[in-house]
């Protein structure tokens, strides 16, 4: 994923494809998931992201195939990944990115990662606070700070402070996305203050003009 290229002519918005939420329930709401990936498409995201976890989440690796297929941006797998044959079949479909839970791997997290790159992917290394953070910095690979506790699965109240904590403790030359609990323009100007990229789902699945709201975002404050 080319984060920091085009960050000087559009915000980096890595947009979600999200079909339930534990919290909030079903977010697809009988909408075809394609004609949401067209609005991300025509609204300027960077990146595609995608939920294959059934129980929690009610994800398809099936509809995650198919995502890879039809678009273009380049695609993020999120999942609780634990085992290389996952890495290696998220590899299979093409996709160009896969999430690596820091509180799941642990020290195994730079050995996935190295896996992952030599299978075409790009790692992202999701951490929520600075315990987390050594696994990262050991490993190769973009470093996601999740605002929300992923234990919780999602019913915690996380926002833009948790990117406002960590990120000053990574260095420079990674590149850093903020994830979850950004759900206006002014909390992506302060994960933006912090982080190269951000990741939206749930706010973006429960706009009213799906299009017109990920734009908002892409353009704020590039006019």
């Amino acid at each position: 994923m080319e984060i920091k290229k085009c960050k000087k002519i559009k915000n980096p918005v890595i947009a979600e494809i999200k079909v339930h939420s534990p919290k909030h329930g079903d977010l697809l709401r009988g909408r075809n998931p394609f004609h949401i990936l067209d609005a991300y498409e025509r609204a300027g995201a960077v990146g595609i992201s995608y939920i294959t976890e059934q129980k929690y989440f009610k994800g398809s690796f099936e509809l995650f195939k198919e995502i890879c297929s039809k678009t273009d941006l380049p695609v993020l797998r999120k999942d609780f990944i634990r085992t290389k044959d996952e890495v290696a079949r998220t590899a299979e479909v093409e996709a160009s990115a896969i999430l690596l839970i820091a509180r799941e791997l642990k020290s195994k997290t730079p050995e996935f990662a190295d896996y992952a790159l030599e299978h075409g992917l790009d790692p992202l290394i999701e951490v929520h606070n600075e315990s987390e953070l050594q696994y990262a910095l050991e490993s190769k690979g973009m470093v996601g700070i999740n605002n929300r506790d992923i234990t919780k699965l999602e019913k915690d109240d996380g926002n833009v402070t948790i990117t406002e904590k960590v990120a000053p403790l990574i260095p420079d030359d990674r590149v850093t996305v903020s994830e979850s609990g950004i759900t206006s323009v002014r909390e992506l100007e302060v994960a933006l203050t912090h982080a190269d990229a951000v990741l939206v789902g749930t706010a973006f699945m429960m706009a009213d003009n799906v299009e017109e709201f990920v734009r908002s975002f892409v353009q704020f404050g590039r006019r």
